[in-house]
């Protein structure tokens, strides 16, 4: 049977080779289709881990509220961090105790990066 792939800007039908095709799966879903290569190199999902506290935007660390080993709990301030001259409070996102402060005051934290590990 031959495998077909939609244009949907000339919206024509073109076949697609065999060799071409691959197993696309989604959920308990499974379809044979082509992959761009952005797809194939795209980083795979990892499930978040609430004991790392991470800068969800760019800026620079002014004041940690806790110390290493202070007993924490979900959604107790841990640190500010000053993005565009706004202050933010960054928040325990599980309880724990303080493993690592990862920066210093007025040290600058990139997007992404650990700001605090709990244990």
């Amino acid at each position: 049977m031959d495998e077909f792939n939609i244009n949907l800007y000339t919206e024509e039908l073109y076949p697609v080779p065999e060799d071409k095709l691959e197993i696309f799966r989604l959920g308990d879903d499974a379809y044979r289709t082509t992959l761009s290569e952005k797809h194939k190199n795209k980083k795979g999902w990892e499930p978040v881990n609430l004991k790392l506290i991470k800068a969800q935007i760019p800026g620079i660390m002014r004041k940690a509220y806790v110390k290493v080993g202070d007993k924490v709990n979900l959604g107790d301030k841990l640190v500010v961090l000053e993005a565009m001259k706004m202050k933010n409070d960054i928040l325990a996102t599980d309880k724990g105790v303080v493993k690592e402060i990862c920066f210093k005051t007025g040290e600058r934290v990139a997007k992404g990066e650990i700001m605090v590990r709990l244990k």
